[in-house]
């Protein structure tokens, strides 16, 4: 592995030759500053090129970094810039459609060789250019290419969808502190609160007094506005189940009027981010077969925003010569610190995308519970090799990446025979 990564490193540095005009840029909301060097790490502008985020300031880089090439007999340019926020998106592109190489820096290169040039730890976007510029002279970026339209609509969606998604658990959570308050009770006749008719019962009668106002056929009624069997002797159970509860509520109903205006707008608001998941995963059905591979990612049991998201950020699989680029993508590669005789723990990286490790992550816990194959390497990790269950989990993540590349390379779908093969041996 770490002589495949020497080869990487040396095949970028080559592209870096004496012809070549490296062009460092610090993004910036507004007014980007750009850098350049040769290829010795030599500063060959007097002051820095300041440009504005719009086409005339993208055009007068453009002028610049001809004139430079014009002065100095440069006939290559890489432009290398951080990989961070969003506004690096429409200059890369842009630069990439006028036919000049853009490569990507990571953030933490930046940050750890900022005090190489002047040891000093002073910071200015002038600087940071140059200090990207210095790290594209020696190898030190990815190069940037635009994915397939396919591939930059799933992300963008997958992106979006999870914003929502964090959103629902916030509201969630306030919806839960309100039943903590009020009706601490309740989850013992519900043990999800948000199922069809729990949501029902929030809606008209949340607080133990509106409960003990009704008789129980009246709740059941007031359950068939919102469901189509909602009486029977579970509907029945149901409700005298709550008022039992409701009766010996410790619940706090001090300004309970203005406590309940709260909770009908958290359920709306609720109802409506639902709802916006829902169409995200709408599109997402409808974009997934335009992805190579899709299908096989999904044989393995992955659910939809799973394989969104490993399609999303872990790109072409077909591309990948390893499952182990896919962990790096994830940040699920291993570091250690040693220094001699010290010997320091093995950590995850985390220097990569936290929505593809999420989902690698819950993938796995998901396997656990209905796919054999996982579950005996699951037993083997414990019981054979000792290994804790959480090792055991971030063993099967790497088993589980490389079984999709693997997969993605050949065209086959999920065995459970080979996915065992390594028990047998």
């Amino acid at each position: 592995m770490k002589s495949r990564l020497i080869k990487a490193q040396n095949q970028r540095v080559e592209r870096i030759s004496t012809s070549t005009l490296v062009i460092g840029i610090d993004i910036a909301k507004e007014k980007h500053a750009a850098q350049a060097i040769n290829f010795r790490g030599i500063v060959l502008t007097n002051r820095p090129i300041m440009f504005s985020n719009e086409f005339d300031g993208f055009e007068f880089l453009e002028r610049n970094i001809l004139k430079l090439q014009k002065m100095h007999g440069m006939n290559d340019v890489v432009v290398g810039m951080e990989s961070t926020g969003h506004y690096w998106f429409n200059i890369a592109n842009w630069l990439v459609n006028r036919g000049i190489d853009v490569v990507l820096v990571n953030p933490m290169t930046t940050k750890r060789n900022k005090e190489n040039r002047d040891n000093s730890p002073s910071k200015s976007d002038p600087k940071d250019a140059l200090v990207i510029a210095d790290a594209v002279s020696r190898g030190y970026y990815t190069p940037f290419s635009p994915k397939e339209e396919a591939f930059r609509r799933i992300r963008v969606i997958v992106a979006n969808r999870e914003h929502w998604v964090v959103e629902s658990g916030r509201i969630e959570n306030r919806i839960h502190r309100w039943l903590d308050i009020r009706f601490p009770e309740y989850r013992k006749a519900f043990e999800d609160i948000f199922s069809t008719r729990s949501l029902a019962t929030l809606r008209r009668f949340p607080a133990p007094p509106d409960l003990l106002q009704l008789t129980p056929q009246q709740i059941v009624e007031i359950w068939g506005e919102y469901m189509t069997r909602p009486g029977g002797a579970r509907g029945m159970n149901k409700a005298m189940e709550l008022q039992e509860l409701a009766r010996h509520s410790v619940g706090d109903s001090v300004a309970l009027e203005e406590d309940k205006w709260e909770l009908r707008h958290l359920l709306n608001e609720y109802e409506r981010v639902r709802k916006i998941i829902d169409e995200a995963d709408e599109m997402i059905e409808k974009i997934l077969p335009e992805i190579p591979c899709s299908d096989l990612i999904r044989s393995v049991g992955t659910s939809l925003p799973a394989t969104a998201a490993i399609v999303a950020f872990g790109g072409d699989l077909r591309k990948l010569s390893h499952g182990n680029q896919l962990l790096r993508k994830a940040g699920l590669n291993l570091a250690e610190r040693s220094s001699g005789k010290y010997k320091g723990q093995i950590k995850l990286t985390k220097r990569g995308n936290s929505l593809l490790r999420k989902h690698l992550y819950f993938t796995v816990f998901h396997l656990l519970s209905h796919n054999r194959a996982f579950q005996a390497l699951h037993k083997h990790n414990v019981e054979v090799k000792r290994m804790t269950k959480m090792q055991s989990m971030m063993k099967l993540i790497g088993k589980l990446a490389r079984m999709l590349v693997a997969m993605a390379k050949e065209g086959q779908e999920f065995s459970v025979d080979k996915a065992q093969l390594p028990l047998a041996a």
